[in-house]
């Protein structure tokens, strides 16, 4: 648990806005279904275009820490990154661990 809240700060030192819904698993903690009502809000307000998708530029701007582990999350190539594949990409980070 703690581990994956680290993860999520990570991504979180980034700004904030509003949120896109995704949904929570029912036993998630209030801690971690915290953070990933801000890992929305920090997704929301980075993608510019509000297509869902995070171009490289758009998360060196909004999300740093993504952009950082863009060609990591970017598993099929397309050039960008979508909130689903960067909570995936989350997962596999913690599970290694």
């Amino acid at each position: 648990m703690k581990k994956m809240i680290a993860m999520l700060a990570l991504c979180l030192a980034s700004a904030g806005a509003f949120a896109q819904s995704v949904e929570m698993p029912a036993t998630a903690s209030p801690r971690v279904e915290r953070a990933m009502q801000q890992l929305q809000a920090r997704f929301a307000s980075a993608n510019t275009t509000h297509d869902g998708k995070l171009t490289r530029e758009q998360a060196a701007a909004g999300m740093p820490r993504v952009a950082s582990y863009f060609d990591q999350i970017d598993t099929q190539r397309n050039g960008y990154v979508t909130l689903p594949e960067i909570e995936a990409f989350m997962g596999q980070k913690m599970m290694s661990r």
